[in-house]
């Protein structure tokens, strides 16, 4: 009987229609999932003024759905693994929408803080696991590549929140922004259809039938009678607790650089979503021209995503990552002097491409470090470390508008952790390096 690897079928495959419908799904979803998350930055000044909330209050309460996005991405990240990807992506998508929409109604600071804990939970088990699904589904010559294209809709939700902010907030008030959430909902059934589970996941839940029906859409020219046997993918055995086997068979230190960058990273980021529009309203823009930066913002995310995907299937992502967190922590100290509008723009698109776009390739190059069976546990515990940072950001931009610095040392802050980041990628790269070697002398050994 001949034996077929399904790792191998999806690694040579040629890039056809159902990868192309996979690209579109797990994009779609992010797009729901970015404009949840960067909604409150674009209200944040609508409710300062409406509630009266001082920026230290203000930054808190911008942290109660990252709180929600790290324990989403602590449980649902390594409820994946167990449940399989497609259930634990449609409950965290069904979970952020709704809260996301009862946000609308909130009529009090606690009651909206809850909804955006609520919310973040969902947001938060969503990104690990489609980053998995499509890393799974990748062909290898062009994994990075997807994988950026894929999560840019986050950054392209991002863009539809500031967009519909200009035009929704001045004319129907910061409630309309939630209720159109709801909205999304409506795509659930073509979502539940769309969306395929992992071929590994299948295989061992012993489900052949329908992995051979996966891998058929994958590689139509493929042959898969009933004398070909599926391979079961070859992982690792994951612990009864899955943070543990992340530091196991020499990955501690890499993982801790993960964490690290994660960490970092998603702190430029969030600080920036959160505050930009806020400090760029007190240095004079009207509320328009603030929002039309995080329009920017977010252009530069997706087109970084897109640029360091492609650059990383050819020069590694890793390297790639290392520089990118260099640029961004150049561009983001240089938005604090006075500029050209030109400039000005330059610079927040440059910003939005180092560190959101960023952000994304570290996902997947997560996926790619973790083997499959603690892949939604890695990117779930990676994604939670990060959204500490992410909790940070907007405490820290509260705190430095209560203490009413001059604008560039506001942005001088915010560039600190970039550099940061790029030496944790730096170390990143030998520990890498270090445990290859260790385990090519292990097999010659052997």
């Amino acid at each position: 009987m001949k034996k077929i690897d399904s790792n191998e079928v999806i690694d040579q495959a040629t890039f056809n229609r159902f990868h192309w419908s996979v690209v579109w799904v797990c994009a779609l979803l992010l797009i729901f999932d970015g404009y949840d998350l960067f909604i409150y930055g674009v209200v944040l000044p609508v409710l300062m003024d409406e509630w009266g909330l001082s920026p230290v209050q203000a930054g808190a309460l911008g942290s109660y759905a990252l709180f929600g996005m790290m324990l989403g991405a602590f449980v649902f990240g390594p409820l994946a693994d167990r449940i399989g990807r497609k259930k634990g992506v449609i409950i965290c998508f069904v979970l952020f929408s709704v809260a996301t929409f009862l946000n609308g109604f909130a009529t009090s600071v606690q009651e909206f803080g809850v909804y955006r804990f609520l919310a973040g939970l969902g947001c938060g088990g969503l990104m690990p696991n489609t980053v998995a699904l499509m890393n799974e589904y990748s062909p290898r010559r062009s994994r990075g590549t997807l994988v950026a294209i894929m999560f840019s809709g986050y950054s392209l939700g991002g863009v539809l929140a500031a967009g519909m902010g200009i035009y929704l907030l001045p004319r129907f008030g910061w409630q309309s922004m939630f209720f159109a959430a709801a909205v999304p909902l409506l795509l659930l059934p073509i979502l539940m259809w769309k969306l395929p589970e992992s071929v590994g996941f299948l295989l061992r839940q012993n489900k052949d039938e329908k992995a051979r029906e996966m891998l058929r859409k994958v590689n139509p020219h493929l042959e898969l009678d009933d004398q070909v046997e599926l391979v079961k993918p070859s992982t690792e055995k994951v612990g009864a607790v899955p943070v543990l086997d992340l530091f196991k068979e020499g990955r501690l230190f890499g993982t801790m650089m993960i964490w690290l960058a994660f960490f970092c990273c998603l702190l430029m980021v969030y600080a920036l979503g959160s505050w930009l529009p806020k400090l760029m309203a007190n240095a004079g823009y009207s509320l328009g021209s603030s929002l039309s930066f995080l329009l920017a913002l977010n252009f530069g995310g997706m087109f970084g995503a897109i640029l360091g995907g492609w650059m990383g299937d050819r020069f590694g992502l890793p390297r790639v990552m290392a520089w990118f967190f260099i640029v961004s922590a150049v561009s983001i100290s240089l938005l604090g002097f006075k500029s050209p509008m030109l400039a000005l723009y330059s610079l927040i698109i440059v910003a939005g491409a180092t560190t959101i776009g960023t952000q994304i390739l570290l996902y997947a190059n997560a996926a790619q470090y973790y083997p499959l069976d603690m892949r939604s546990s890695g990117l779930g515990w990676a994604s939670g470390i990060g959204r500490t940072g992410a909790i940070v950001g907007p405490f820290l931009g509260g705190t430095l508008m209560a203490m009413s610095l001059p604008l560039k040392m506001n942005f001088f802050v915010f560039a600190i952790p970039g550099l940061i980041a790029a030496l944790a990628i730096v170390l990143f790269i030998f520990s890498v390096q270090r445990r290859a070697k260790a385990q090519k002398l292990t097999a010659v050994a052997v």
